[in-house]
């Protein structure tokens, strides 16, 4: 397990330079079942990661850029009437692939952000009066420009709780960048990633998280943390039931990851500004400072 790890976080970082901690969040989601939204400036690598992932784990790609003349039809799918068997028939949208790459998620419409909020859910998608099963697994990488960018509508509420974990990459660090000065274009070098598994293993590392043991006191210090961002004033909203479980099973699937099997406070501390930030914003902040302050707020031991 630990190679097979290493092996992809490896692969990854030769395309993406210097961003170990948010190649393994990444990871971490997709072994959550979950689903990743990564907000950045342009041309940081939001694209370049969700492909080399995908690459790397041996799962279909499809990605859609997102404008504001969207429709839902553009990625669900539509029914095109056939006149030689006078029947409709469905041509699939790109959402049915086992990664989506929503690009600029939040250039479109609310009403076109919410075509996927049944398929993120449900796995499914309910189109024409029939439900179509999405393939398995199923994983949307949503990247968004900052929300003072021209041409950008906020990512409702709703919308928002449906991503497991919000990342930022942010600037590589010196020596990063004098590597991609030096070294070939990133872009190039995805043509040569080859896939490290396959999707039976990703399944079975899928389930293998939920075999990661807990212990009372660990469970303890999740209620704690979970009932301080009710209880803060500097909450909108505390984190939901649906939040607090997405925190479990993102610290779960870090603790796999790194190779150990009962979950640790620095496991949850690990994940938490991932999963906790975008669903505790206020006045329209993702809250870093806020997370990072809740940490400080709760013991590991309770007094």
């Amino acid at each position: 397990m630990q190679k097979i790890v290493s092996a992809i976080v490896s692969d990854i970082g030769s395309v993406l330079l210097g961003k170990e901690r948010q190649v393994k969040l990444s990871l971490a989601c997709l072994l959550s079942k979950g689903h990743l939204l990564i907000e950045d400036l342009p041309g940081m690598g939001k694209t370049t990661l969700a492909h080399a992932l995908a690459q790397v784990l041996g799962l279909s790609y499809k990605r859609v850029q997102f404008t504001s003349d969207m429709l839902p039809a553009d990625i669900l799918g539509v029914s095109i009437f056939d006149r030689e068997s006078s029947q409709f028939h469905f041509h699939e949208g790109p959402v049915f692939s086992q990664v989506l790459l929503a690009d600029e998620i939040n250039r479109s419409s609310p009403k076109t952000q919410s075509a996927l909020l049944e398929a993120m859910e449900e796995r499914q998608v309910s189109i024409d009066g029939e439900t179509r099963a999405l393939p398995q697994p199923f994983f949307v990488i949503a990247t968004q420009n900052p929300l003072q960018q021209s041409g950008t509508f906020a990512l409702p509420e709703s919308q928002l709780d449906r991503f497991l974990m919000r990342i930022s990459l942010g600037y590589p660090s010196r020596e990063a960048e004098r590597a991609l000065y030096l070294g070939a274009d990133p872009r190039q070098q995805l043509a040569v990633l080859k896939a490290r598994i396959n999707v039976a293993t990703l399944s079975k590392m899928q389930s293998l998280v939920g075999q990661v043991k807990t212990s009372d006191s660990l469970l303890d210090y999740l209620e704690r943390l979970v009932l301080q961002t009710r209880q803060s004033p500097d909450c909108a909203v505390g984190l939901s039931p649906r939040g607090a479980l997405a925190l479990l099973r993102a610290a779960k699937a870090w603790t796999l990851i790194h190779n150990r099997s009962h979950v640790l406070p620095e496991d949850i501390q690990a994940v938490f500004p991932a999963v906790a930030g975008h669903r505790l914003q206020r006045d329209g902040s993702h809250g870093e400072q806020l997370v990072e302050r809740l940490l400080r707020q709760v013991d590991v031991i309770a007094a």
